[in-house]
């Protein structure tokens, strides 16, 4: 028969790993547009813009990659408000429909220009809570080798 390793004769290397951050106070962070290690600098730089760096304690916002998550969840969340209450207006008071499309058009995009930064705030705040996409220090060591290595 052929020795099979134990797992327990592996060392672990999940301990080495660093540690995610709170994420209930990165998320809270976030939703604020403020960044997320120290609460106090402007994530964004313009509406959706985020900032390579925060202009406060000088975390490294750059490795974030939000994309296009943001604006499916804005939609989703919009989507999912706005819906049941076209339901019952257009079948509790029935206006006129161009009323109701003018309202509920100006609601929406109210309700998404409001909604998109923050969740985009959160979705960043979220990465670097869990050290995902380069924001953990390994990689910061790497990107700061290198540009090093540059100059």
């Amino acid at each position: 028969m052929t020795d099979i390793p134990q797992v327990a004769d592996q060392p672990a290397q999940v301990s080495s790993l660093p540690a995610d951050r709170p994420v209930k106070p990165a998320l809270w962070k976030g939703w604020r547009r403020r960044c997320p290690s120290c609460g106090e600098g402007a994530m964004f730089d313009g509406y959706l813009k985020v900032r390579d760096t925060c202009d406060h304690c000088g975390e490294d916002l750059s490795p974030q990659k939000a994309d296009d998550g943001p604006a499916y969840l804005t939609i989703l969340v919009v989507g999912h408000i706005m819906a049941p209450i076209l339901h019952v207006v257009a079948f509790e008071w029935r206006p006129d429909p161009w009323v109701t499309a003018t309202v509920f058009s100006i609601g929406c995009v109210a309700s998404s220009l409001y909604l998109l930064p923050r969740i985009k705030g959160g979705i960043v705040a979220y990465q670097w809570a869990k050290r995902m996409y380069g924001f953990d220090d390994r990689a910061k060591a790497l990107r700061q080798t290198a540009q090093k290595d540059t100059e």
